[in-house]
């Protein structure tokens, strides 16, 4: 992806309140859908669309969590740390700054990555 095109994608996924608020609420503690639903205000299908694309930009990830009775299900994180957007003779130039996953999510990224 061109970084005009990322420009383009991450700004326009900003610019929706649903993302915006997606990434604020998960920016605090991981949050399931149906939490982010509640606190957002929205829809499941509104929020499961807007985490879709929050993923694609890799500005959220997900993480599997047990609930008492011992089923998986998703929680997300807010992976985005910073954006700058600077102008400079014309030019947009665009920085995002993500947070490190954690080790266990690294592993296991590499374990599947061998299958």
């Amino acid at each position: 992806m061109s970084e005009e095109t990322e420009l383009a994608t991450v700004v326009e996924l900003l610019d929706d309140e649903y993302a915006r608020a997606i990434l604020a609420a998960t920016s605090i503690e991981p949050m399931s859908a149906s939490e982010l639903a509640e606190r957002c205000d929205a829809s499941p299908p509104t929020v499961y669309r807007r985490l879709d694309r929050l993923r694609e930009q890799d500005l959220v990830e997900a993480a599997q969590q047990l609930d008492p009775e011992g089923h998986h299900y998703e929680v997300f994180s807010a992976r985005l740390a910073r954006l700058e957007v600077e102008l400079d003779d014309g030019d947009y130039q665009i920085e995002i700054e993500r947070r490190e996953r954690d080790a266990a999510d690294r592993f296991t990224e590499l374990f599947e990555g061998l299958k």
